[in-house]
């Protein structure tokens, strides 16, 4: 299975060699793990790494459910789907994104930010998607207050522990590929910034036992990004979209706004009046007012760099357009002033000819036939 076109060959563990064929090397690793579920001596630490551990079976009204809950076996888990997520990552790249770079001729800073905004599209679509199935198949959107109620929320359905080592699997990626993709040294700061970002957050919400909060968040977050991506795409194969980018602006916005609003009315208020106070590491309760307010101080510092990054490339924008316009009205040329045509014997004047002298010119006689 080749992912990368072979133009040149490389020694064996050159970097280069590493660079070019780092998703084969991963495909290897993985079909080494699927091929231990056939071997009964292998198949128990094979399942380590393909599904989710700590599974308790609770009896209910309608009938035997599973429930998860999380521990350290949960890193041989999220190494596997790190594993997947740079093999996708790889198709992604090679079979779309490839493609549509070739027919667009883009500069190598635009090339760059084109994979970025391509790659975390198609992330973000998903996550989307995925985090709203969650949210209305739990029920957490009908019922709001279920968001800190029965808190702590240990014992998780088996699609809400999986879409969060899912998300911590692909953020972990993310590290490696600024590598594998050759990321320009200039944009490999700002990419660390929100990577490193979601991985707090996202980790945060997983060992807090916030993950019905996160959710929300995280739909919220993903869906607005996603605006961003999309508009992204567009001005690079056009430079004149520019409305989808205001359809973003707004979109953050009100993403800002719900997320603020949602954190303080759940940590602040909902946890704050909650029975079961205290610090419990074995049941999993971290309501403590150290916590709370170490939680709301990450979300509002978070979101006030967010603004503050948002503010400046609206100002940015908002340059570039005057700078446009001042371009274009400077390039316009001034319509000459055409001279008045004057007739060989006058002018005219209230619709009659005048001759230069003042007097009338004499009427042509006309012969007769």
């Amino acid at each position: 299975m080749a992912f990368r076109r072979r133009n040149k060959s490389y020694p064996f563990f050159s970097q280069e060699f590493l660079i070019q064929n780092h998703a084969d090397i991963v495909f290897g690793l993985v079909i080494v793990v699927l091929i231990g579920l056939m071997f009964e001596a292998t198949a128990k630490t094979a399942i380590l790494f393909i599904q989710p551990q700590y599974n308790i079976s609770t009896l209910s009204p309608d009938g035997e459910v599973t429930f998860y809950h999380y521990g350290w076996r949960d890193c041989a888990t999220i190494l596997f789907y790190f594993f997947i997520a740079i093999i996708l990552h790889a198709v992604v790249q090679e079979y779309v994104l490839d493609k549509v770079n070739r027919r667009l001729h883009l500069s190598k800073s635009k090339n760059t930010k084109f994979n970025e905004s391509g790659q975390l599209c198609v992330f973000h679509l998903v996550s989307s998607v995925w985090s709203l199935y969650i949210l209305v198949t739990e029920g957490y959107l009908l019922h709001p207050s279920s968001l800190w109620e029965n808190y702590p929320h240990a014992h998780l359905r088996l699609q809400v522990k999986f879409f969060y080592l899912a998300q911590l699997a692909y953020w972990l990626h993310a590290l490696p590929e600024l590598y594998f993709q050759k990321v320009r040294k200039e944009e490999v700061p700002r990419q660390l910034q929100y990577i490193c970002l979601y991985l707090l957050h996202v980790l945060a919400a997983y060992m807090l036992n916030l993950s019905r909060v996160g959710l929300v968040l995280l739909f919220l977050q993903y869906f607005s990004e996603l605006l961003f991506h999309i508009a992204r795409l567009f001005y690079f194969t056009d430079e004149s979209h520019q409305k989808m980018f205001d359809l973003w602006a707004a979109g953050f916005v009100f993403t800002r706004m719900v997320t603020l609003t949602l954190s303080f009315l759940v940590v602040g208020f909902g946890l704050a009046r909650a029975e079961n106070q205290g610090f419990d590491l074995e049941m999993g309760n971290f309501n403590t007012v150290l916590i709370r307010m170490t939680v709301l101080l990450l979300v509002c510092v978070t979101q006030s760099w967010l603004l503050w990054k948002f503010i400046r490339f609206q100002l940015r924008r908002w340059r570039e357009f005057r700078r446009t316009q001042d371009a274009r009205k400077k390039a316009v040329p001034k319509p000459a002033l055409r001279p008045l045509k004057r007739d060989s014997l006058g002018h005219h004047e209230n619709g009659v000819l005048k001759a230069e002298n003042g007097a009338s010119p004499r009427t042509k006689k006309i012969k007769a036939p």
